[in-house]
């Protein structure tokens, strides 16, 4: 089935309860745990042997029947994307793209579970390769749910008005109320279809809304939407036992309902809610056939279909490689590539669950019996031990495969090798040893899509993942269980040691996947943090650049808290830092164009071979085309103001605060001096104290990133503007001056004052920096940005101008927002914009939490950031 779309966040109660963490985690915990419950118990006499019995029983034609029904609901899931591509973007795709997508996307989805991340991960990697933006990939998956819903309120309203026997068993309403209801389902589809034909229609609340796909493609996307729905339960159907298959309306509806509850439980594919349901619904208690069938459902619809989708992948991957690729076999692989990750994390997810398993049911007794010939029973204790621990950690370790890590993969291939060893050890299992090395093969192939160097130590989940792979081994334990009902259970049984103690080798085996997973789990917990890249020294080539940059902010690059990377021919570099999850660059590149366009690249490239976001923070509109190229969002988060110096004046009623101010200083027997940084060592103690002592005042600690800190080896980087004490030469407040090289633009970073001096002392200071830096031939005095100023507020203004405009006006006990502006504006300034370059407006609000985080140099000092003047 489809993908479920993000829902809107709100902020009453009800969601913050339905959004937090534990409650995500509760929810498909309950849900799963409630229906392997009642699957043991609707199962308790059911034999495993009856089970195989019954699926091997099947006669060639009716698992027949039942592939040719998956493939007619895998043929309408990939005319969804068909269809509505058309409707959202302009961009042209080959038809074999869409189709290869909608294909892939439920392939791997139903193996990984989560369909709400894989189905549009899928989706939009592949259509963003091809020029797609996000936009558009999600208003596909929005229409495509629409979609679903349209087909199965056509099909519950057509059999309701049809009044098929054994409905009301379901549908509890007299017959003519069904009809009714029917009819009104059928009239209002109908309706829909009319109201959208006329013009292009949309349905939501608020700014949040979904556009309604246009009459002419709703019907078509009804069509799809019906074959789909009855295909996918047809796989089923067929393969039930005959006297449960004489009501296909009755059947439908628990099947129906059997799947929602499959993808509210997370679980891969639903496993054991799906069940459950279908049992209970039903009235399938106790039946071997029907266990029987759903194990057979899940082979043909879920399994099989993806490792068609591996080996198809595979064979695609080889040909589009080779130097006389066909253009079709370029076109798949283009089309492919960026899904390979995923296809890989599935076949690693799938070979776990195959080793867990293998390991909880009973081993074959002619080939343990051939095995015991040849080995000691401590090899096939401990092989079978460490299949099912290789079994949970395969899974564990198909995140880092998602994530294209190499480490990753080169755990998976040991993981896999280990694996076909114990298999053939632990019961000469040959088959799950020639699937697990059919799964090396195929990762070997795929080996170039896994570039990305992990710098953490050791694998960590996220919750959904962690979730999912909880899940599916609490449902194979549960079939382990199962398998073993006959047998009494005994506190002797974990330690038993025997060629036949199969049930005591289970036990420990699924104790110590237990115990792997709450190692995993803990590891989650403690170590949320991802290592980071370690700043480094500045180059040589870094201080020549910004000696000679044309914008005077360049200087923040010598803060000593950052990295670099410098172009090839070293006419340009770029400044960043790693938070752990993203590297984020402190404004645009410095140096010659064309090589800061390179350095960009080579930034996004970084990101992506280590895993992380990629964002430019505080950027200009120098680069804007360059950070679109890279696929990034562009957002404004605020402006900078520049005064003019060659038109900047004290005179005139508005500067005669600056005036009195400059001449206040004189008469306290203060004079302006400017320290070039080759004299600064003599006055650093003097400095420091004021520095001590400002700090100490505002309740503040040292900043980063963006804002310079107090230490030597940055201090001495720059002339300072000071105020001097006539009769003692004591510094009581300064300034850094940072300069560009062609004294385009003069501009300051850190200034302070000792609050025992004049109280004048900054607006003095201010006043004598500017009238020299108009004197020293500078054309602009840059005051710095003003954060979220200059957003719109207007109703159709973007949503993330609206936030940011009520935080600038509301938001003065965080920060002086309106402020901080004010005071720069008595100046007269210029404002321009300043933005934010990051991969999506989803991103924006992380990475700005990352960036505080980097400038208060962690939580505690962000607590204190907003009393910062």
């Amino acid at each position: 089935m489809q993908s479920a779309p993000l829902a809107r966040p709100e902020t009453h109660l009800f969601r913050r309860i339905q959004s937090h963490p534990l409650v995500r985690l509760a929810v498909p915990l309950v849900i799963t745990g409630i229906a392997l419950a009642l699957l043991h118990h609707m199962s308790q006499s059911i034999n495993l042997a009856d089970v195989k019995k019954n699926a091997r029983a099947y006669p060639l034609g009716v698992l027949a029947a039942s592939f040719l029904a998956t493939c007619f609901s895998y043929l309408a899931l990939s005319l969804y994307d068909v269809i509505i591509l058309r409707a959202v973007t302009p961009v042209k795709l080959p038809l074999a793209v869409p189709m290869l997508t909608g294909v892939s996307s439920l392939a791997v989805s139903n193996m990984l579970g989560f369909s709400w991340l894989t189905g549009a991960a899928i989706r939009y990697r592949v259509y963003s390769a091809f020029g797609v933006d996000i936009a558009a990939v999600a208003r596909l998956i929005a229409t495509s749910w629409v979609a679903f819903f349209l087909g199965l309120m056509a099909i519950i309203g057509s059999l309701m008005i049809l009044h098929p026997a054994g409905l009301s068993a379901v549908i509890a309403m007299p017959a003519g109320l069904e009809t009714a209801t029917g009819v009104a389902i059928v009239a209002g589809l109908v309706a829909l279809f009319v109201w959208t034909g006329t013009a292009q229609r949309s349905i939501g609340f608020g700014a949040y809304r979904v556009e309604l796909p246009r009459a002419q493609q709703s019907i078509k996307l009804t069509a799809v939407s019906v074959v789909d729905l009855a295909a996918t339960a047809l796989t089923l159907y067929v393969l039930m036992p005959s006297d449960l298959t004489l009501n296909f309306p009755f059947f439908f509806v628990v099947f129906v309902a059997a799947i929602g509850l499959g993808i509210l439980s997370h679980s891969p594919g639903g496993l054991g809610v799906f069940e459950a349901t279908l049992i209970a619904g039903l009235g399938a208690t106790e039946r071997p056939d029907v266990l029987a069938a759903l194990v057979m459902y899940r082979v043909i619809y879920m399994v099989l279909p993806f490792f068609m989708a591996v080996i198809g992948l595979a064979v695609a991957w080889v040909l589009a490689n080779r130097q006389a690729a066909s253009k079709t076999s370029r076109l798949i692989y283009a089309a492919t590539k960026p899904i390979i990750p995923l296809i890989a994390a599935g076949l690693a997810m799938l070979s776990g669950a195959v080793l867990l398993l293998s390991g909880n049911l009973p081993s074959d007794p002619a080939r343990l019996g051939f095995l015991r010939e040849m080995l000691p029973l401590s090899f096939i204790e401990t092989s079978h031990l460490v299949g099912s621990v290789i079994g949970v950690l395969l899974m564990i370790v198909a995140r880092g495969l998602y994530r294209r890590m190499f480490r990753a993969w080169l755990v998976a291939m040991g993981l896999l090798a280990a694996g076909l060893v114990a298999s053939l050890l632990k019961g000469f299992d040959w088959e799950e040893a020639a699937a697990l090395a059919s799964a090396m093969a195929v990762l070997w192939v795929f080996r170039p899509a896994f570039y990305r160097a992990d710098m953490t130590a050791g694998l960590r989940l996220n919750l959904g993942w962690l979730l999912s792979v909880s899940l599916l081994a609490g449902v194979i334990s549960w079939i382990g269980f199962f398998a073993y009902s006959n047998v009494q259970y005994t506190d002797a049984l974990w330690w038993q040691f025997a060629w036949h103690g199969d049930a005591s080798r289970f036990l420990r085996a699924t104790f110590a996947v237990a115990v792997v997973l709450a190692a995993f789990m803990l590891n989650m917990l403690l170590s949320r943090q991802s290592t980071r890249l370690r700043r480094q020294p500045i180059p040589d080539d870094v201080r020549r650049l910004t000696a000679a940059s044309t914008v005077a902010e360049a200087g923040i690059s010598l803060s000593g808290d950052k990295r670099f990377i410098l172009s090839a021919d070293a006419r340009a570099y770029i400044a960043y830092a790693d938070t752990g999850s993203t590297l984020v660059s402190k404004g645009d590149p410095v140096g010659e164009k064309e090589a800061g366009i390179a350095v960009i690249w080579q930034l996004r490239e970084l990101a992506d071979r280590l895993g992380r976001r990629c964002a430019f923070y505080g950027v200009s509109e120098r680069y804007l085309p360059t950070y679109l190229d890279l696929g990034l969002q562009v957002l404004k988060i605020g402006e900078v103001a520049r005064v003019d110096l060659r038109s900047f004046s004290l005179e005139g009623p508005r500067r005669k605060d600056w005036r009195h101010a400059k001449a206040r200083i004189g008469r306290d027997g203060y004079r302006f001096e400017v320290i070039k940084a080759a004299d600064i060592g003599p006055h650093m103690d003097n400095m420091r104290e004021v520095s001590d002592a400002w700090l100490a005042h505002k309740n503040s600690e040292e900043k980063g990133f963006s804002l310079g800190w107090f230490h030597p080896d940055y201090v001495q980087n720059f002339d300072y503007a000071v105020l001097r004490n006539n009769d003692t030469g004591r510094i009581t407040a300064f300034a850094n001056l940072m300069q560009a090289g062609d004294k385009s633009e003069l501009s300051l970073d850190l200034m302070r004052y000792d609050p025992a001096g004049p109280g004048v002392s900054m607006d003095a200071l201010f006043a004598e920096m500017l009238m020299w830096g108009k004197e020293q031939g500078f054309t602009w005095f840059s005051l710095g940005a003003a954060p979220l100023s200059g957003l719109e507020s207007r109703p159709l203004a973007p949503v993330w101008h609206r936030v940011g405009s009520f935080l600038f006006a509301h938001g003065e006990q965080f920060y002086k927002f309106e402020g901080l502006r004010s005071f720069k504006q008595k100046f007269d300034p210029q404002w321009s914009p300043e933005y934010l370059a990051c991969s999506g407006r989803l991103d924006a609000a992380r990475v700005l939490y990352e960036v505080s985080l980097l400038i208060s140099r962690g939580v505690k000092g962000m607590k204190k950031h907003g009393s910062k003047e």
